[in-house]
């Protein structure tokens, strides 16, 4: 992607043309305040920036449009903005062509069709920025985003106050939020964040997706599947009351009782048996001996629970005993026989006296009573976690016979209020039928089980693919051979940390030298010279490796008043206007005649073809940087804008 051609139009009608040659290098130079500065502001403008940032007096009061045609390898595209109504500092609104040879149009020609957002679009894919998204951890405040066309300006001028600054590296890099960007968007310019990578996170994120969803349905079937059983139950006891089932046996599980209302749906009127009225007294029976049984069970548990905290209180107080007495043992021995010794006793009064036996007996029983104690203990646990067991099985019986009495006091109300037991049965039937319909097979949720680990699966074999990702080590090699052609580039401007390596730091936007004693950042660094040394080395270094790599940057770069460091004060280098008398009487010629031997050079030998665009005050006798002049030197007229077009109060 270069710059074709940027063209003006005035409110009546007229239009400028500046055209440029795509390849190699061009200059425009002449008097300060004829427009040169602005062109990077148009050329910004109209790439899908909105901000109106073209310096306030002539431009704004004499432009009504701006349109730059890019050049693309196999087309052009042109992009043209109004300027914004009234005082307004924005516009996102323009118009947009393709072909292969555009012409300007015009004026009348000039509509909206098109906005910001679709020229950013249009401009990445061309370029040729993969579908991306900028890695942000969880817990940063920052979004993820896509990287497009409009992260490359960091790298595609160098304006008048920045080229020589010390502390910025960068185009934007002093804006709230710009560093941070650059941060997260050149690692994927430069191809270590790849399309692979995007990809994979994009298959992650929609294999996640699936799992959840996944997750979701089992759970709800599994809620069915519960749900299910209790009206099982009910249905169950329902159909025994209005006699639709017979007798069966009363410990049946979930498939049992599946399989007596399957058989529920083969009754007939005159197989229903008499109702003997006793069921609704059987359940309540059934459920105070229930309740009577978890009463018994808990208490067991109760007791065994206090058993074991008096029994605990008991060994903690024979262990503290044992220990004291375990103690004696530990006396000092008599320095002269090396034999047990009492302490403030006779001589050789030792394990054998009276005493000591009586402590050595009261020892051993309390161990031996400690043994049986803590031996008793696992019985203990194994005991209560089988009460406990117990338990919970009386806590599922007596909630299924509750739904049994509850569904077969329904069934008697429903008798009393059909009139006849043959239609309250058939209407359980019924119930019985549609319920079987619904059931929800055992099958699905087996099916649903294994979707769901092979999800899992799959996520974890995609995290592992990202995880091995090798970005860090890429880009540590990607910013080492950056870092590489921009020293060799600073040791030919000459300047003075020339002799020692120099490393572009991404964390920090800098260039670092390393010194043998000390790392030595740009900002520590003196001299305007140095200065643009380093800023030309790292961006020529950085284009380089774009265009080596087929890197999508575009393959331009503006450069605003580079040569103003080689003359005595900036008053004496806006008075060059242009002239090559004055440039070779105030200027450091040589440093002037090598600065663009080399920009001459990248354009020729080392990236042939690339586009690099200087305004300048100053200007070169030499024919090959005559040849380089995209017009006559700019003295008003010739400027920007010509002094015959009206201002839009006077239209």
């Amino acid at each position: 992607m270069k710059i074709r051609s940027i063209h003006i139009y005035s409110h009546d009608g007229q239009r400028r043309d500046l055209i440029f040659k795509v390849d190699g290098l061009n200059v425009i130079t002449g008097r300060s305040s004829t427009g040169k500065s602005a062109l990077s502001e148009i050329i910004e403008y109209c790439m899908g920036r909105s901000s109106f940032n073209v310096p306030e007096g002539i431009i704004r009061d004499k432009v009504a449009w701006f349109a730059v045609i890019y050049q693309f390898e196999k087309e052009q595209v042109l992009v043209a903005k109004p300027t914004p109504s009234g005082s307004g500092a924005s516009c996102s609104t323009a118009m947009l062509r393709r072909g292969a040879q555009l012409q300007a149009p015009e004026f009348k020609d000039l509509a909206i069709n098109t906005d910001d957002e679709s020229v950013v679009e249009l401009l990445s894919r061309l370029l040729g920025i993969p579908e991306n998204r900028t890695e942000v951890a969880l817990g940063h405040s920052r979004n993820s985003y896509d990287a497009n066309v409009k992260h490359t300006f960091y790298y595609l001028f160098q304006k008048q106050g920045l080229v020589a600054n010390k502390d910025q590296l960068f185009y934007r890099q002093n804006e709230q939020f710009q560093p941070q960007a650059i941060r997260d968007t050149l690692p994927i310019l430069l191809g270590v964040s790849s399309s692979d990578r995007y990809e994979l996170e994009s298959k992650l994120r929609l294999a996640q997706r699936d799992l959840k969803v996944n997750q979701k349905k089992l759970e709800l079937a599994r809620g069915a599947v519960d749900t299910s059983h209790v009206q099982a139950i009910g249905l169950y006891s329902e159909a025994k009351t209005v006699g639709v089932i017979g007798t069966t046996d009363e410990n049946l599980n979930a498939g049992g009782i599946i399989e007596l209302l399957r058989s529920a749906l083969s009754w007939k009127p005159e197989t229903v048996p008499d109702d003997d009225g006793s069921r609704i007294s059987i359940l309540e029976e059934e459920l105070v001996q229930l309740r009577r049984n978890r009463r018994d069970a808990q208490a067991r548990i109760d007791a065994a629970r206090q058993f074991a905290e008096r029994s605990g209180g008991y060994e903690n107080e024979a262990a503290e005993q044992i220990d004291r007495l375990a103690s004696i043992k530990a006396l000092p021995k008599n320095p002269d026989s090396g034999e047990w010794q009492w302490p403030f006793s006779e001589k050789n009064l030792g394990l054998g006296s009276p005493v000591a036996v009586v402590l050595l007996n009261e020892l051993a029983s309390l161990d031996k009573e400690l043994r049986v104690a803590t031996g008793q203990r696992p019985k203990l646990e194994a005991y209560l976690t089988e009460l406990a067991g117990t338990v919970d099985a009386i806590k599922d019986e007596i909630k299924q016979k509750e739904v049994e009495l509850s569904s077969a006091i329904s069934a008697n109300e429903l008798l009393a209020k059909m009139g006849s037991r043959n239609n309250a049965a058939a209407r359980v039937v019924g119930r019985i039928s549609l319920f079987l319909e619904t059931l929800l097979p055992n099958e699905d949720i087996a099916n649903l089980e294994a979707e769901g680990r092979r999800l899992n699966n799959k996520v974890k074999q995609l995290e592992e693919q990202i995880g091995t990702d090798d970005s860090n080590e890429r880009l540590t090699s990607i910013l080492n051979n950056i870092s590489a052609q921009m020293s060799r580039y600073i040791q030919k401007f000459h300047a003075e940390f020339g002799p020692y390596p120099a490393r572009l730091s991404l964390p920090q936007l800098t260039i670092i030298f390393d010194r043998p004693e000390r790392p030595v950042p740009m900002g520590r660094t003196g001299g305007g010279e140095n200065h643009l040394a380093y800023h030309l080395s790292a961006l020529l270094a950085l284009h380089l490796f774009a265009v080596q790599n087929n890197r999508p940057i575009p393959r331009f770069l503006l450069i605003d008043q580079p040569t103003q460091v080689y003359f005595p004060s900036e008053q004496v280098y806006q008075d060059a206007d242009g002239s090559v008398q004055k440039t070779e009487a105030d200027a450091d010629l040589n440093a002037v005649r090598r600065l663009f031997e080399l920009l001459l050079k990248f354009t020729q030998e080392e990236v042939p073809g690339f586009q690099l665009i200087i305004t300048e005050h100053a200007n070169l006798r030499e024919q090959w940087f005559q040849e380089a002049l995209v017009e006559d030197p700019w003295t008003k007229p010739p400027a920007l804008v010509p002094e015959d077009w009206p201002s839009e109060s006077a239209k």
